[in-house]
């Protein structure tokens, strides 16, 4: 399945659910209580995160997506905490603040990335629900998914006025199930229960062929567009009316902590769907997103960048043979990582000691070598007749394998002038006798502010030199 990274920007999500605050203790323990028989945490530091349906509005943010929120707390610190937080990412929130009420709090106690103890503070809102619809409805001119993000704590309390009110208006609605009863999310695009949450609700599923079966069965019981279970270590399966199943494996390096991974899932999923991108796609980036966050410590966002690297990782464009298409994204993500781009160009036809000391030389002028190879034709114009001597794939292929080089594109033109002006580097470097003003494409990159730097040729290393003597052979 070929993945890109989707135009987050272009993709407004409306959050509406159980917004609480996740609060995080953290500090050493060095002894026993005299009291009790438990460690005594030294509190150092107190840090506070959105969690729950804040958290998922938190996620879209972070892929850059205009995330909008609707939930209840109360009027106390807590709520506060969550607002100043919900701001500074860019949430849009919308709460109903109710008196007398606590804002939900899940605290946890935590001594060297362990978690010792955790306190939830909380009680079943009484929510408005007519007023919670109306603001709901009010924001949903303009949104293109809405999640319903239900943890059962009472903000959702009519399922079905949210759902219709989107459906009346074109909008899918993605929902995050809780409960015993999912006929509160009838009518529903997706859902996405965990494989406990599915099987509270259809029974057990000795193999994935019943739960194939008692899947279908729930969707077509409930007119659901489709559904996605996770399934922990065992990835996720989607399953859609009239097609078949796709089962995704778990693409988790290492598991460190599983909390807030369904807001993840659902948060990517409605991202990448308002960005125009088909489920199939958006459920395998979803799952790209959950391998990531799992690997963090407690409720976390992963950002675009770092979605974006694994989508790279998953093309294999990390580094080696790109397209210019894929360059550019992977050109994107080393700046918003403060990478320097280099950039060089050549025929490279025969590979010699030459090329690999000039290419060190060149990767030395910053932190990535991109490296333009022309293809066949312009060689052939450049060199005259009889070269290149290696097609350019086989060119490619050799350069790419360089520990100095990053990534290999090619261009048809005699010059790189227009990948120049696309990729805009750094540094432009060329190897030579000649000055700076001799250097094709230097005006170019001096007119965006880019340097140009000319590097030695290795005595006595010449492609040239070296056909000659072959031929002459």
């Amino acid at each position: 399945m070929k993945l890109s990274m989707p135009r987050y920007d272009q993709a407004p999500v409306l959050v509406v659910g159980d917004v609480m605050l996740d609060r995080y203790w953290h500090g050493g323990t060095s002894r026993i209580s005299p009291e009790a028989p438990v460690p005594v945490v030294k509190v150092e530091q107190i840090e506070d995160r959105p969690g729950g349906a804040a958290n998922v509005a938190l996620n879209i943010a972070a892929l850059g997506a205009p995330a909008l929120l609707v939930g209840v707390t109360g009027r106390d610190e807590a709520a506060h905490s969550l607002t100043d937080s919900l701001h500074a990412a860019g949430v849009q929130a919308h709460f109903q603040r109710i008196d007398d009420q606590p804002t939900i709090v899940k605290l946890r106690v935590m001594s060297r990335h362990q978690q010792l103890l955790r306190m939830d503070f909380e009680e079943p809102f009484h929510t408005d629900a007519e007023a919670l619809a109306a603001d709901v409805e009010a924001l949903l001119d303009g949104v293109k998914v809405l999640v319903l993000s239900d943890y059962g704590k009472g903000a959702l309390q009519n399922h079905q006025a949210l759902v219709q009110l989107a459906r009346a208006k074109g909008i899918p609605v993605l929902a995050d199930p809780k409960g015993k009863d999912f006929s509160i999310y009838r009518g529903a695009s997706l859902i996405t229960p965990n494989l406990s949450e599915f099987e509270a609700i259809v029974g057990h599923c000795a193999d994935e062929a019943e739960l194939v079966s008692r899947g279908a069965k729930l969707m077509l019981e409930l007119e659901l567009g489709a559904l996605l279970v996770t399934r922990g270590e065992h990835g996720m399966t989607l399953l859609r009316p009239d097609h078949g199943p796709l089962h995704l494996p778990a693409r988790a390096r290492e598991v460190f902590d599983v909390t807030g991974a369904g807001d993840t899932v659902i948060s990517t999923l409605a991202a990448s769907l308002a960005a125009g991108e088909e489920l199939p796609q958006a459920v395998a980036l979803a799952n790209l997103a959950a391998g990531i966050v799992v690997g963090k410590l407690g409720t976390a966002a992963i950002s675009a960048p770092e979605l974006r690297r694994a989508v790279q990782r998953e093309q294999g464009s990390e580094r080696g043979v790109v397209s210019l298409e894929q360059l550019l994204v992977v050109i994107e993500d080393a700046r918003a990582h403060g990478e320097k781009i280099v950039f060089t160009n050549g025929c490279f036809d025969i590979l010699h000691a030459g090329h690999v000391t000039y290419l060190e030389q060149a990767r030395a002028q910053g932190d990535r070598l991109v490296l333009a190879v022309n293809d066949d034709a312009s060689v052939s114009r450049l060199k005259g007749p009889g070269r290149p001597i290696n097609a350019v794939d086989r060119r490619m292929a050799v350069l790419a394998g360089l520990g100095a080089v990053d990534w290999v594109v090619s261009f048809a033109e005699d010059t790189p002038e227009n990948l120049l002006r696309a990729i805009k580097p750094d540094v432009l470097v060329k190897g030579g006798d000649y000055g700076i003003e001799g250097v094709v494409g230097a005006d170019i990159v001096r007119a965006y502010g880019g340097e140009v730097r000319v590097l030695g040729l290795v005595a006595n290393s010449s492609t040239t030199a070296i056909v000659e003597k072959i031929r002459s052979k």
